[in-house]
């Protein structure tokens, strides 16, 4: 890997971070772009991406504590990661706003797999069942975000990587 990969490795993650930050001084709950940007780094990125979200899950950690919401982090973008990775041969714009709303709509139930293993079925499902109003905006977010943000923030990134500017 060259030294060029690792700055725009550890560029990408820090978008990430401050992205999601500035989002969420908005005062809607989880509008984010995190979702939309893991989607279009695996595009352009490919496996690279996966450094990108492990240094952006590791900031996130410094930035707001290791509790356990973190361990979530460790696997749900890169679930994310894998969709985006299987269907990355496709173009079509209203797949990856359906990818990134269903993402957001199962976020809660991917983020309740630990409270599944440690407290067992009932904490699982009132982890998951409290947040169901938030994973419903999460989901219709992601799908407007993706549906809007998706061609340019692509085209922007795929035409610096064809350049040279990034290389891929």
């Amino acid at each position: 890997m060259k030294i060029k990969d690792i700055v725009i490795i550890g560029m990408m993650g820090a978008i990430l971070v401050g992205i999601q930050v500035a989002m969420g001084l908005l005062p809607i709950p989880n509008l984010e772009l995190v979702s939309l940007l893991v989607i279009v780094f695996t595009l352009v990125f490919g496996y690279r991406t996966l450094y990108i979200i492990y240094i952006f899950v590791l900031l996130e950690g410094f930035f707001y504590g290791f509790g356990p919401w973190w361990i979530n982090y460790l696997y749900v973008w890169t679930i994310l990661f894998f969709v985006a990775n299987f269907f990355r041969k496709r173009k079509e714009l209203i797949l990856w706003a359906t990818i990134s709303g269903a993402f957001g709509l199962g976020f809660g139930a991917l983020c309740s797999i630990p409270y599944f293993i440690t407290g067992g079925f009932p904490t699982g499902i009132a982890y998951w069942v409290s947040g169901i109003p938030f994973d419903i905006i999460h989901g219709i977010g992601n799908f407007i975000v993706t549906l809007f943000l998706f061609k340019p923030i692509y085209r922007i990134l795929n035409k610096l990587s064809n350049n040279g500017m990034i290389s891929v």
